[in-house]
């Protein structure tokens, strides 16, 4: 069937008329032309589509097409089956839903406007300073104790590339700061956890995910889930619907709470949109005649800001601010001149579906414009499709219900094989009993053929008839094997296995991914590649939901610079923003002033966080690291910049062992060198105390030489005295005989002076 020409009004009028509410009405009905022109229109075909793969989702599908695959011209009479579907598809959406919503993520405001760049700019140019003129600076300090540096020295980079690493961990705004501060608090304002795992949740089952920001001056800014069931826009070739003109989203919402949106509705009014609204976002066509169907639509076109430059009498120039329709006459060309700048702009615009009646179309106050590129507008909405292909949306779900479909028959398959299978028998062989003859009065009948038979395994029999022939019937009771549904099963338990490797094949999911199966002789590193393999599987999807987030933070971003410039509940805002720390409080008044750049950056998960404490345990093994060193690593919460600053840690701690090394040299040959001294010193000393003792010793010779000569002396003198005095008594004794005889004898022994000297020595 041939689509219809949807008819937008032109773009190229005059502001006033796109702000007429006669242009906005011509608005919705193109974008309900477009999207509701008939049963099979583009919003059911997608809320269909959308809800069937939910239900797979859920393993809730329809078992209408397995019953029609099964039964025999519509007759299900002799098929006893239990049609619930085998939960197989929730199972690998919990476990890339569950796994990417543990990935946590930091939001980071980086200041991008001049005053912001100049400010990083004086830092780094200060520290490059400092790091030129360490020495003089060292000198100055040590010679003068005058402090040079403009920074703290001890946390001084020692090299450029320390200083970028620097300028990327530590360097941080005090502005940024408060930024990410306010986005993390209006984040946890509005429960943004529990939007971001439903976003996951449709990523992962219908392929797309969107959000809307809005704001107003009782709630501020917020971040809402909107289900893509309901959303219409543009068409599109981009996943990440950044060109599209219009887009909107479908709710059912309560009389009473149009009413309370709109209060200026009369009852007539009132009356004829609930006569008329029609459901368009029911698949099972409840008709609820309380609840309404309301198109909200923002659309995107451009308007001119016009100025009228007049020339003063004094010359100087004067700016009139005028309508787009504003011409200058051409006559007065020198002293009038026209003055106009195209921006894009955005208009909202609320429709009733059914009661086709325009509740609101007007310009979108506070339209959140970065100062960066001020001429472009952000719409409200925020979507994101990552398998997207000419307007196509391909998701996780939709590749593997092909093969739900086939594990369900197959499941239901083995039921009925199942069913079918009869427990093993026995033949009992009634004319073969009677020919036996137990001997002993009893009789040999088949309940107690198969009493023995069943108790003892042993049966009677007779080789023989009565009359001699040969008995056909001499084994009585034969078992019957009933086994044959055992090599259906295998089969069918084997297609079922092999529909499950499909839906990992195709999804990336394998069993390391869930530890389902895992081996026991395989390494717990292969296994964590396995798991990693497959996290890579899935990787679009994280992606996704990260670049909403960061939209959504840019959005809140542009919000509060509004809050804090234009809202009225100003002063409340900071305070509420501020309470967790006041001393942003200065900073947040001036958050509308700069321009931030939002980044998200993804904290790293347990394989990477594995990798860099492997990285980490080896360096510290091996020396080239400290415990300090690992302590600030483990800190950083960025992979790369993590391996980045291990290796200013290496190199610097490289250097500090060989700086050390050298110290170490230096200290053991000044070591060494005063050894030698001191030996030297030792033997010298050594030298002058036996020279000094000898000096002693023949000082004390020659005083004893001395001292000997002077008593030898002294004893001559006596003996010189005493002999001079025997002499004298010699010459009065001369006359008397004997005792001079004997006088004498004595005295020549005294005069010999031997005895008397050789006492003295």
């Amino acid at each position: 069937m041939a689509e219809s020409v949807v008819n937008f009004p032109s773009q190229a009028v005059s502001d006033l008329e796109k702000m007429s509410p006669d242009y906005g009405e011509r608005v919705a009905k193109a974008i309900k032309q477009e999207w509701f022109t008939d049963t099979y229109s583009k919003f059911s075909n997608n809320l269909n589509n959308f809800h069937r793969l939910r239900l797979y989702a859920r393993g809730e599908q329809p078992v209408d097409k397995y019953k029609n695959e099964l039964s025999i011209n519509g007759d299900l009479s002799y098929l006893n089956l239990d049609w619930k579907p085998v939960p197989i598809v929730p199972k690998f959406v919990d476990i890339v839903v569950n796994g990417m919503s543990q990935r946590n993520y930091e939001v980071n405001a980086f200041s991008q406007d001049p005053y912001g760049v100049s400010k990083r700019t004086d830092y780094m140019e200060s520290i490059l300073r400092d790091l030129k003129s360490k020495d003089y600076n060292d000198i100055a300090e040590q010679s003068f104790g005058v402090n040079l540096y403009e920074n703290d020295k001890e946390s001084l980079p020692e090299s450029e590339e320390e200083l970028a690493l620097h300028m990327q961990l530590n360097y941080k705004q005090a502005v940024e700061l408060a930024e990410e501060q306010a986005i993390n608090v209006l984040f946890e304002n509005c429960n943004y956890n529990l939007v971001k795992r439903r976003v996951l949740q449709d990523l992962v089952e219908i392929g797309i995910g969107a959000t809307k920001t809005t704001f107003d001056f009782a709630d501020g800014a917020a971040v809402k889930y909107v289900d893509p069931s309901n959303l219409v826009y543009s068409y599109t070739e981009s996943p990440y619907f950044d060109d599209v003109y219009y887009v909107g989203e479908i709710k059912e919402i309560p009389i009473n709470e149009l009413v309370k949106e709109f209060p200026n509705l009369s009852e007539s009014e009132i009356e004829e949109i609930t006569k008329n609204s029609f459901d368009y976002t029911s698949v099972t066509n409840n008709q609820d005649k309380n609840k309404i169907n309301v198109l909200y639509f923002n659309y995107k076109t451009h308007n001119n800001d016009v100025y009228k430059l007049k020339k003063t009498g004094s010359g100087a120039d004067k700016v009139i601010k005028k309508d787009d329709s504003f011409n200058p006459p051409k006559d007065m060309d020198g002293e009038f001149s026209r003055l106009d700048r195209v921006q894009e702009c955005l208009y909202e615009g609320v429709y009733v579906l059914g009661a086709e009646k325009l509740l609101k179309w007007q310009m979108a106050p506070n339209m959140m414009r970065k100062d960066s590129d001020f001429g472009k507008v952000k719409m409200n909405y925020s979507i994101v499709a990552p398998r997207m292909y000419e307007g196509r949306i391909q998701s996780l779900v939709g590749r593997i219900t092909g093969f739900a479909d086939m594990i369900q028959l197959t499941h239901l398959k083995l039921q009925q094989v199942m069913n079918r299978m009869v427990p093993d028998g026995v033949y009992l062989d009634a004319d073969g009993l009677a020919e036996v003859d137990l001997g002993n009065g009893t009789n040999y009948n088949p309940q107690e053929a198969l009493n023995m038979f069943f108790q003892t395994g042993s049966v009677i029999g007779r080789s023989f008839t009565s009359e001699g022939d040969m008995n056909p019937g001499k084994v009585p009771i034969q078992q019957i094997q009933n086994g044959g549904g055992g090599n259906k099963i295998q089969s069918l338990i084997t297609t079922y296995n092999y529909y499950l490797q499909m839906i990992r094949d195709v999804t990336g999911l394998n069993e390391a991914r869930d530890g389902s199966t895992p081996d026991k002789n395989a390494l717990v590193g292969i296994q964590k590649m396995a798991a990693a393999n497959s996290n890579t599987a899935t990787r679009h999807i994280l992606q996704s939901m990260l670049y909403l987030t960061a939209e959504n933070a840019e959005a809140m971003s542009l919000r509060i610079s509004d809050i804090i410039e234009y809202s009225p509940t100003k002063k409340a805002f900071i305070r509420a923003i501020g309470a967790h720390n006041v001393a942003t409080l200065k900073e947040l008044k001036k958050l509308h002033l700069c321009d931030f750049g939002i980044f998200i950056e993804l904290m790293p998960d347990d394989e990477e966080k594995q990798m860099l404490e492997n990285n980490i345990q080896v360096a510290l093994s091996q020396g080239l690291i400290e415990l300090d060193d690992a302590i600030d690593l483990r800190d950083v919460r960025s992979i790369k910049l993590a391996n980045q600053l291990l290796k200013i840690k290496r190199k610097k701690k490289q250097d500090r062992d060989q700086q050390l090394q050298q110290q170490n040299i230096q200290a053991q040959s000044q070591a060494n060198a005063q050894a030698q001294q001191q030996s030297a010193q030792t033997e010298i000393q050594k030298d002058q105390a036996k020279a000094q003792t000898e000096a002693q010793l023949e000082q004390q010779k020659n005083d004893l030489k001395i001292e000997y000569l002077q008593k030898e002396a002294e004893v001559k003198k006596q003996l010189m005295q005493f002999e001079f005095e025997l002499n004298s008594k010699l010459q009065d004794k001369e006359k008397q005989g004997e005792s001079v005889k004997k006088f004498e004898s004595s005295g020549n022994d005294i005069v010999t002076g031997d005895i008397g000297l050789d006492k003295y020595k």
